[in-house]
Parts: structure tokens; C-alpha cells; sequence
């Protein structure tokens, strides 16, 4: 991986981007934009015939723009087909807006059964093309953190998954009657929790339950939090990337497939 300023095709609303930005070249991998029903999907896998270990990537709250685009790039570099759905799309296009206050209500009309189901469409393609049905993971950033815990207790394919800075719990809505805290006792798959001990927006009374009610329910899923970093501390090309915390977050990921055989 090579480090850039340049912006690329970064949401609206998170540009300009820092001088930390991370750029993931397509050498040597098999990348596109392709269409899942009536979504767009951007994906990345190695060249040759595979069968390759799948990831479905959650976007955050930006959408699939290059951030999570070159995240899709990393994991097609480090062995995996990897697929990343626009989640929103149906409801708006949140790369082209300005801020929080326009996206907030864009992503709240999204309902968490519509996402579900998209990401049924990302995993079914990906085994149509080149992915092994026997090795599928999850990962998911802040919005798609969320949405990772969710599908593990949903999606009994999935053998392993990561959620970045997730909320863990908050207000329940028809869209999003659900959260993390809720299906602690119906997860199908390992996940591992990775958040920052500075983050303002998942305060740690909120974490430490959740590490508790995860420990008591006998199960492999696990929280780790990183003391000195905030929120989305994995988005290099954001003031809020905090470098250790990232690359160890991103070594914990790799590991974490593996051990559970991904």
C-alpha cells in the first residue's frame, strides 16, 4: 500500500481528505462495479479460478465511496473476494450530500430487513463467482458495524465476522427495531467487536455491558477495545484515524477469519 492525498471519489461530506489517506492498487486482482437486483455493488478478488473466502463489507454512514472501495481492494489483496452493496441506495445517494444533517434522514428510512436481504444478494453472487459457499465472513464500519452484529444472528453462513465501532444500543425504530444488545443470544457466528475507548458516540457504559452479556452468553464473541482511540478510528483518510489502533484492528481482522476458517 502506497499513501496519496488525492480525493478521488470520496463522499461529499468527508472531503477534503487527510494526508493519512491509504490508497489499495488493482494490480494483479479482478475488480468492477456490478448490479445486484436494483443496487449497485463495487468487488475485488484475486486473479484465477479460486474458489476464494468471501467478505461482505457494511458500509458506514458515507456509502460505498472510495474508502470502503479501497477496503474492498485490501481484502482482495489479502486473498478474498470481497463485496461491498450501496445499502442506501434505494433511499438517496449519501456520497453527493453535504452533511450529517442530510444524511441522517436518508439513512433512517432505510429498514434493516431491506438491508438484510441486499446482503443475501452480495453473498449469492459471490459464491455464483468465484467465492467458497463453505467461507464466508462479515465485516462492517460505525453504520455497518451495527449491521454486522445483526446479520450474524440472521445469516447461518456466515463463519466469522468484524464490527468496527458499531452502535451497540440506541433508539428503536420500525426501520431499525433491533440492536446488538438484543441478539447477543442469537448470534450464528463469532463476531469480534473492535472500539475505541475515546469514542464519544459509543460511550463505554455502553461497551462494558455488552462485553458482559457477551462473556455470560458461553459463546466465542468477543469486544476489544483500543483505550486511546475515538470513533472511526480505522478511516485513514479522516482527522479521526488513529494509526496503531488501525493496523493492529486490521491484523485482529485477518486473524479472526482465519481462526474461525475464513
Amino acid at each position: 500500500m502506497t499513501q496519496a492525498p488525492t480525493p478521488g471519489g470520496f463522499a461529499h461530506a468527508t472531503t477534503p481528505v487527510t494526508a493519512t489517506l491509504i490508497v489499495t492498487d488493482d494490480a494483479d486482482l479482478e475488480t468492477g462495479d456490478i448490479r445486484l437486483d436494483d443496487i449497485d455493488a463495487y468487488y475485488a478478488r484475486p486473479q484465477g479460478e479460486g474458489p476464494f473466502p468471501v467478505v461482505l463489507i457494511a458500509h458506514e454512514i458515507f456509502g460505498v465511496h472510495e474508502h470502503i472501495r479501497d477496503v474492498v481492494r485490501r481484502f482482495a489483496k489479502a486473498g478474498y473476494l470481497a463485496v461491498a452493496p450501496e445499502l442506501f441506495q434505494r433511499q438517496g445517494d449519501v456520497r453527493q450530500l453535504a452533511g450529517f444533517e442530510q444524511i441522517r434522514p436518508v439513512v433512517a428510512q432505510v429498514p434493516d430487513d431491506q438491508v438484510f436481504a441486499d446482503l443475501d444478494a452480495a453473498l449469492d453472487w459471490a459464491i455464483a463467482h468465484g467465492g467458497d459457499a463453505a467461507r464466508v465472513a462479515m465485516t462492517g464500519f460505525c453504520w455497518g458495524g451495527r449491521i454486522a452484529w445483526l446479520y450474524a444472528a440472521r445469516q447461518p453462513r456466515l463463519r466469522a465476522v468484524v464490527a468496527w465501532y458499531g452502535r451497540l444500543v440506541g433508539e428503536v425504530t420500525a426501520n431499525q427495531p433491533r440492536f446488538p444488545a438484543d441478539v447477543v443470544q442469537a448470534l450464528k457466528a463469532p463476531v469480534l467487536g473492535l472500539y475505541g475507548g475515546a469514542d464519544t458516540s459509543i460511550p463505554q457504559d455502553t461497551v462494558a455491558p455488552f462485553q458482559a452479556a457477551l462473556a455470560a452468553s458461553g459463546g466465542a464473541s468477543e469486544v476489544h477495545v483500543y483505550p486511546e482511540a475515538g470513533h472511526a478510528f480505522y478511516a485513514d483518510y479522516r482527522p479521526s484515524y488513529h494509526a496503531e489502533a488501525a493496523r493492529d484492528g486490521w491484523q485482529r481482522t485477518l486473524e479472526w477469519f482465519r481462526r474461525h476458517g475464513v
